[in-house]
């Protein structure tokens, strides 16, 4: 797995995010995530979630980050709880599978509601989006792999 501690990443924007480096408004974290809005929102509510250790994209995920992303998961879900989004049948979470990452630092896209995403925002982030890829399906690749294909 490509990994490093986020002081080490001077020129990814989300390590600088995590080591305070960017005006950005961290609205939920702790040791090992944090949670901000996206820049360019897909949905009423697009957040993501971003571990502080660099990690490179989905694709370097393997069976022991099995739990990271589930709390990756579970803090996504918090934001919603937390901006009082009650249907989470009407979410998507999930991952842009590589080349199609705008930020080389893995992050997790929690979008709400879904229904209500325009057309373009659909492309990139829907169910048929080729280029992106459900966090449960993640999981189920790592569980049944140990690693994302």
């Amino acid at each position: 797995m490509e990994t490093q501690d986020a002081s080490g990443s001077e020129d990814c924007p989300f390590c600088q995010i995590v080591t305070n480096q960017a005006d950005t408004e961290i609205l939920l974290s702790d040791d090992e995530l944090l949670c901000f809005r996206d820049t360019k929102p897909a949905a009423t509510h697009h957040y993501l979630v971003v571990p502080r250790t660099h990690i490179d994209n989905c694709k370097c995920l393997q069976g022991e980050d099995i739990p990271l992303v589930e709390r990756m998961v579970e803090m996504g879900r918090s934001i919603l709880e937390k901006n009082k989004i009650s249907n989470l049948d009407d979410i998507r979470l999930g991952f842009h599978v590589p080349p199609f990452s705008s930020v080389p630092h893995l992050h997790l896209h929690i979008l709400a509601p879904a229904s209500q995403m325009d057309f373009k925002s659909q492309l990139r982030y829907g169910p048929q989006s080729h280029w992106f890829i459900t966090v449960d399906k993640v999981l189920s690749q790592l569980r049944t792999r140990g690693k994302v294909k």
